[in-house]
């Protein structure tokens, strides 16, 4: 049985994955690349993740910075800090690599590490960032389902609603 790595070990700078990658890639292990903002983790995150390394050899999680969800999703996002998210998904058995990206979109990753297979969840179905990428280095997309009405979003909305004032 192959022993437990430290999560702080798995988060890595682009410049580290690249090597890294170069390494997988020799001993020929296929790589999966999935990405996110994974602000509030939960059941949802998890079955999507899990589903995402089972796709290949090894998985490498983009994970949005601060400054990128805040451009994306407004100021008051994210509700958890960079390095905490990043160690909190790095804790993850079925997580080989975290890289934090600061682009809205992590198609400039992608071209980095040129994963074998670029997963998303269905509800990206119409867009799928950095597909154009994988699909010209002979790699394939998949899709996962979704865990219906689980998103970081509904559990913000469902704290709010349990601590209002007039509740």
């Amino acid at each position: 049985m192959e022993s437990m790595r430290n999560a702080d070990d798995k988060i890595l700078s682009r410049e580290a994955m690249v090597s890294e990658r170069a390494r997988l890639k020799a001993d020929g292990r296929s790589v999966v690349f999935t990405n996110g903002t994974f602000d509030l983790l939960h059941a949802g995150h998890a079955t999507y993740l899990e589903f995402a390394r089972q796709q290949g050899d090894c998985l490498i999680l983009g994970l949005n910075s601060d400054a990128s969800i805040q451009r994306i999703k407004g100021p008051k996002r994210p509700i958890i800090a960079e390095p905490y998210r990043a160690r909190m998904v790095a804790a993850l058995e079925c997580i080989d690599y975290v890289v934090v990206f600061d682009e809205d979109e992590p198609v400039e990753l992608i071209e980095a590490v040129i994963p074998d297979v670029l997963v998303k969840g269905k509800d990206w179905a119409h867009y799928v960032a950095g597909r154009e990428v994988v699909e010209a280095h002979g790699g394939k997309i998949v899709l996962a389902d979704m865990v219906e009405g689980l998103s970081s979003s509904n559990v913000i909305e469902q704290i709010l609603i349990a601590y209002r004032e007039d509740a």
